[in-house]
């Protein structure tokens, strides 16, 4: 193991651990609920006023167009805010990806949206560990590195996109786009475990609604005239469930729709979420779903549309993730902090990413815990900690020592 050296003592001591914190606090005082565009703007106007200090370009990229399903089985534009990127040295050969989330999962009719100490290191509040601790850590870290001597021979692009909670629809593309080419990517989502473990191999997401419309008709009068969405929404959940197999999980969600109890519900949407360990399993799923979909129809005499899909593929442990994987825990190594990593059953970004072949640690943010709740957490050291660790990550990747 190759130990911390004069220069690296140099880079990390620059990191400022108080002003993180100063962002962090600020920066979760703004409701930044995905679709919250306000918010979102808001926050948006502040990220790119902090990452100015890097010797690089900002840029506000309009959200892609992405549709949700409403309850009435509509489709309609989904709101989403604008996402931020910033780009170092463009032209350089090798290029890195790293990339944060300015959302949460919080809606400002939330009663989640204050800061409180919990103890001298522990910061409860929205968005603090998922992932405004993240954004910090991103920031602190690339400031460090750019006075690496190794820096200026490389070049990055920094991502923060406004819907990562929700899927990133409106922001895959640009993922994609971003991901292009590079040599390693980072993702800032905060770590698996309170002590630091990171997230090796995810399984993907799909997230589907099924539109089922059927035929109306009185309860009492003439029920036998009435096709029942409902129950073929309920037949279709049931279908679906029972297609489980080890690495392949299904959850029927939701059932949307019906009226009066003497109607025989003509519509109803059922809304599910796949989560496929292997790629295989995703194909396999998919066709599953469409024979599943048929018998549906012709028992129940329903049409059925069908609205989604998967958007996060599988993130398997490649060689090239795990030697990543390695380089990371060197340096923590180095640092005297002690990382592992194991599989996640979460999807994020990072799988977004691997699925364009580039190596990614999408663990690389705070440690801390209880997200997408009202005791979501953040404990303070880790800002510090996690910025040297990925600005040493970065001054190695790039061949400095």
């Amino acid at each position: 193991m190759q130990q911390i050296s004069a220069t690296e003592l140099d880079l990390i001591g620059t990191i400022d651990a108080a002003a993180m914190l100063a962002q962090v606090e600020q920066w979760c005082a703004i409701n930044t609920g995905t679709g919250n565009l306000t918010g979102l703007a808001r926050q948006w106007d502040l990220l790119a006023e902090a990452f100015a200090i890097l010797p690089g370009t900002v840029r506000r990229i309009e959200p892609a167009p992405a549709t949700a399903i409403a309850a009435d089985g509509q489709e309609v534009e989904s709101a989403n805010g604008a996402h931020l990127v910033l780009s170092i040295r463009p032209d350089a050969t090798r290029r890195y990806l790293l990339t944060g989330h300015m959302d949460t999962v919080f809606p400002p009719s939330h009663p989640f949206q204050t800061l409180t100490w919990l103890d001298t290191e522990t910061l409860n509040g929205p968005g603090v560990a998922d992932m405004k601790g993240g954004i910090a850590v991103i920031l602190a870290a690339l400031t460090a590195f750019e006075a690496s001597p190794a820096a200026a021979s490389v070049g990055y692009d920094v991502l923060i996109n406004a819907d990562e909670e929700t899927g990133s629809l409106s922001s895959a593309p640009l993922i994609a786009e971003l991901a292009s080419g590079k040599a390693a990517a980072l993702t800032y989502e905060p770590s698996a475990l309170p002590d630091g473990t990171l997230a090796g191999e995810r399984p993907g997401s799909g997230n589907y609604s099924a539109i089922i419309t059927g035929r109306s008709a009185h309860a009492g009068r003439n029920p036998q005239d009435g096709r029942n969405a409902i129950l073929a929404a309920a037949d279709l959940a049931l279908r679906l469930k029972a297609l489980e197999e080890p690495g392949l999980s299904v959850n029927p969600a939701r059932i949307d729709g019906g009226s009066a109890n003497n109607v025989v519900p003509d519509r109803a949407v059922l809304r599910f979420n796949m989560r496929p360990r292997l790629p295989e399993q995703a194909h396999t799923f998919a066709a599953a779903l469409r024979e599943a979909v048929r018998v549906i129809e012709k028992l129940h005499d329903v049409s059925i549309h069908l609205h989604g899909g998967v958007s996060r593929p599988p993130k398997p442990l490649t060689p090239q993730a795990e030697a990543l994987f390695h380089l990371v825990r060197d340096c923590g190594q180095a640092l005297g902090q002690p990382i592992r990593w194991q599989a996640s059953g979460g999807v994020c970004d990072g799988n977004n990413i691997a699925a364009c072949g580039v190596p990614v640690v999408d663990t690389m943010g705070v440690r801390g815990g209880a997200i997408h709740s009202d005791q979501e957490y953040l404990i303070v050291p880790s800002l510090a900690e996690r910025a040297a660790l990925s600005a040493l990550v970065l001054h190695r990747l790039s061949g400095g020592s």
